[in-house]
């Protein structure tokens, strides 16, 4: 059974106008639910973990810092929320969603998170609406649980996953793969072990041939015993933060190729949703569905 971590928290109250569109996060479960392709016992809901997982990967006085709300203020403007006691438990419930889903995910061969992604999040530092790296939480969760020893994260949100790089960057028991918007937020970039950076306006065709040329290969290199999947929709053409141009269709194809590679070399994969910044909700909703739909149609 497909499993999908979820939880009220995730819809986290914003100022009017902000430019996050928190309101996925209660429609894709209804919509999943409606259509019929989950379940409610597809279901679970995460909780506030215990700390010590979050510090094995995070500085521990940047972690206490964010739960005591004491950062300071110009760190706390690149972080984009306002910053409450609220807001952080919420980052600390998306990051046991996703534990807790790279055990099912071992179990079923896949799990999923309606949220998380939180690619941008430093061992020190937050930025660009990321706190705790729950996929950098989730591939250390495993690796001291004995559960994996080579880990693959494959970051294909059109922001590279500079976070997930630096914390990862000393780190050879986790390969780190980024194909991302070259002239996208972060301007600055770290180095992932793999960087794939694409010009502006690169469509389906373009992106999905580079995508079935490196990934099987990839894999074959790395050789690992899990993956870590980041499928942000903010690829799509309509993305008001993106630069690439491709389809709703093509985004779904990529969620195709990387799901089946998955499955073709049995490797287990956990998949967090990540960016997506379409100004119709509709188009968000629609993208990020069809990775839940494209997973049960592989994998169940």
């Amino acid at each position: 059974m497909l499993k999908i971590a979820f939880h009220p928290i995730y819809k986290h109250p914003l100022p009017e106008g902000h430019r996050f569109p928190m309101l996925k996060y209660e429609l894709l479960p209804k919509q999943l639910l409606h259509e019929g392709t989950c379940e409610a016992e597809n279901f679970f809901e995460p909780a506030v973990p215990n700390d010590k997982h979050i510090v094995a990967v995070h500085d521990p006085e940047y972690f206490y810092d964010l739960l005591n709300i004491k950062i300071p203020p110009k760190e706390a403007r690149k972080i984009g929320f306002p910053l409450t006691e609220d807001l952080v438990e919420r980052e600390r419930i998306i990051a046991d969603g996703t534990m807790k889903a790279s055990e099912f995910a071992l179990e079923h061969g896949i799990a999923m998170n309606i949220a998380g992604g939180t690619h941008h999040a430093y061992t020190n530092r937050g930025e660009a609406f990321c706190m705790l790296n729950d996929q950098a939480i989730g591939a250390r969760y495993l690796q001291n649980r004995k559960l994996a020893k080579k880990i693959l994260i494959v970051d294909l949100d059109v922001h590279q996953g500079n976070g997930t790089a630096e914390i990862f960057q000393n780190d050879a028991s986790v390969f780190t793969f980024s194909m991302h918007g070259a002239g996208n937020y972060p301007f600055k970039k770290e180095e992932s072990d793999l960087d794939i950076p694409l010009k502006k306006g690169v469509g389906d065709n373009e992106y999905l041939s580079i995508l079935k040329e490196i990934l099987p290969k990839l894999i074959d290199q790395v050789k690992p015993d899990f993956i870590f999947y980041l499928c942000g929709v903010d690829i799509i053409e309509t993305d008001k933060l993106g630069t690439l141009g491709l389809s709703v269709k093509g985004c779904n194809q990529r969620d195709e190729l990387v799901l089946q590679t998955c499955h073709r070399h049995q490797i287990p994969v956990q998949c967090s949703m990540g960016g997506g910044y379409s100004p119709d909700i509709k188009i968000i909703v629609e993208a990020h569905a069809n990775t839940f739909r494209t997973a049960q149609g592989i994998f169940f």
